[in-house]
């Protein structure tokens, strides 16, 4: 018996999706709910990944903003997993990461290997968070997804530097000034030319643009995304 069945075994992942024991060893959802789960799909927009109502190439919000990154894509629809979400980030369900990378990897394969990053980079989190949830969910997700596309870690690119209001609670504007020098850049040592940001929800792309911007300004690189599930927006 492997370390990894006798881990089940003793402590046996749970369901992203019902929250019980999925009752066999290496598999990290029912077979039943994982039918109840929405997949983003074509068309969605070219730059941010956010599902389309018609043939138009970008979102409502793509093409009257200007964004930092170079392009993105999601995996679910936000309200199919929101649930398993919230207790993923707040009643302790770090296992579910494997799952949620697992289908991360799996839906856009090809969009990972067509982008062919230098890193993975987590969205940080503050310490404050990190000492009352006990683990960061981004690099959670990262991790995960390293030890299935063997694309190394970078948790040392992008720091947090302030606290800052939970973005759920903004609408666009305040969330830019809200996230207005949240990141600083952690190394110097950077040869990075191509980089992959993980997070686990996209919504107006506040977050993920203020990151890019910070990495910008500091040295040039292609940025990409890639996040769980995706809001409507703002």
């Amino acid at each position: 018996m492997t370390s990894e069945m006798i881990k089940d075994l003793l402590f046996p992942p749970r369901c992203p999706v019902c929250d019980e024991p999925t009752g066999g060893c290496g598999r990290y959802i029912c077979r039943e709910c994982f039918k109840k789960l929405r997949f983003i799909k074509e068309p969605y927009c070219l730059k941010c990944g956010k599902a389309l109502t018609d043939e138009s190439e970008y979102c409502r919000d793509c093409t009257n903003r200007v964004h930092f990154y170079n392009r993105g894509v999601s995996v679910f629809e936000y309200g199919s997993i929101s649930d398993s979400l919230f207790r993923f980030k707040n009643k302790g369900r770090a296992e579910y990461a494997g799952f949620y990378a697992r289908a991360m990897v799996e839906r856009h394969k090809d969009f990972i290997r067509a982008v062919d990053p230098d890193a993975l980079i987590p969205v940080p989190i503050h310490r404050s968070k990190l000492l009352k949830r006990g683990y960061d969910q981004s690099l959670l997700l990262c991790k995960e997804i390293s030890n299935l596309t063997k694309i190394p870690v970078n948790d040392q690119l992008i720091l947090r530097s302030k606290k800052t209001v939970p973005l759920k609670e903004l609408g666009l504007k305040e969330r830019q000034i809200n996230l207005k020098g949240a990141f600083k850049i952690g190394t110097d040592d950077v040869k990075l030319k191509t980089i992959m940001i993980v997070d686990d929800i996209y919504t107006t792309g506040s977050t993920i643009d203020e990151i890019s911007r910070t990495i910008l300004a500091d040295f040039p690189c292609e940025i990409y995304f890639i996040t769980l599930t995706v809001g409507r927006g703002i």
